[in-house]
């Protein structure tokens, strides 16, 4: 895969209350472009290289924070 300049680098979280640090978003990453950093608490928290990032957006999909808050990521039955 090649990288799309034209798609901005994914935001995995905006504010700790956004993320719970379970690093689904690193391990599906086929670019190995995020890591997992531990802030001043030694909490980890997803970093995106944004030179490594191909902009897949599979952090995204597999996010639950991104699922829930969303709601556009998530397949929903109309059931």
């Amino acid at each position: 895969m090649s990288s799309s300049p034209e798609k901005p680098c994914p935001v995995l979280y905006d504010g700790k209350g956004s993320c719970c640090g379970c690093s689904a978003c690193c391990c599906i990453c086929p670019a190995g472009a995020i890591a997992m950093v531990p802030d001043e608490e030694g909490f980890l928290y997803p970093q995106v290289d944004e030179t490594k990032c191909i902009r897949c957006e599979l952090c995204l999909r597999v996010c639950a924070f991104k699922k829930d808050q969303s709601g556009g990521f998530a397949e929903r039955s109309t059931e």
